[in-house]
């Protein structure tokens, strides 16, 4: 795949494809920040995690500067609505029976990383979000569970109540109410007062 700038062309994947369903060279995330003019992550499903500042006239590959990359599929990459150079971003190595949770955080436009995985337990990551009024609180959606982090990733506890055991694909924080919206896999979307 291929993203056209003024008629350049850089590859963002491998160009590699998969056989069966492990991989299709495809970007399967991208995010463009809040708060800073033409600053995007990309991430793709067969491992690439690229950050461009001029939006897309230059790209830079961010894969070897993340500890333990893991180099599947890149399930979510989200820039922070608080601080210019902060990011994360969430891999699954659910396709190659990896189960662990990957899941980092950038506080320098992604030219160092750390993990914030502590603590998760050995579950695919689907989707990280950070809130939007407050930067430490962070919910991450794994397969079969919902994780909340009120310390920036530092500790997680599994957020219960009465959400159903089921994958969480997708987390949303409302602009105006401020509510976490869950979007799993088979059983519905759940709104939690957070």
């Amino acid at each position: 795949l291929y993203l056209e700038v003024d008629q350049d062309y850089t590859e963002l994947t491998t160009g590699k494809g998969g056989d069966g369903n492990i991989q299709y060279c495809t970007i399967s995330t991208v995010d463009e920040s809040p708060i800073v003019r033409d600053l995007l992550y990309v991430g793709t499903d067969d491992g690439n995690v690229w950050v461009t500042k001029d939006g897309g006239k230059a790209w830079e590959k961010l894969n070897d500067k993340i500890p333990g990359n893991p180099g599947s599929w890149v399930t979510r990459v989200i820039a922070s609505g608080h601080q210019p150079g902060t990011a994360y971003v969430t891999f699954s190595g659910y396709r190659a029976d990896d189960f662990k949770a990957y899941v980092y955080k950038t506080t320098d436009y992604g030219q160092t990383w750390t993990s914030i995985a502590g603590g998760l337990p050995n579950k695919a990551v689907n989707v990280i979000r950070e809130d939007v009024v407050n930067p430490n609180l962070l919910f991450v959606g794994v397969d079969f569970g919902l994780y909340v982090s009120i310390d920036g990733g530092k500790t997680w506890a599994e957020m219960k109540n009465n959400m159903p055991t089921q994958p969480v694909h997708d987390l949303l924080i409302h602009p105006r109410e401020h509510d976490l919206i869950v979007g799993t896999h088979g059983r519905g979307i759940f709104i939690a007062d957070i």
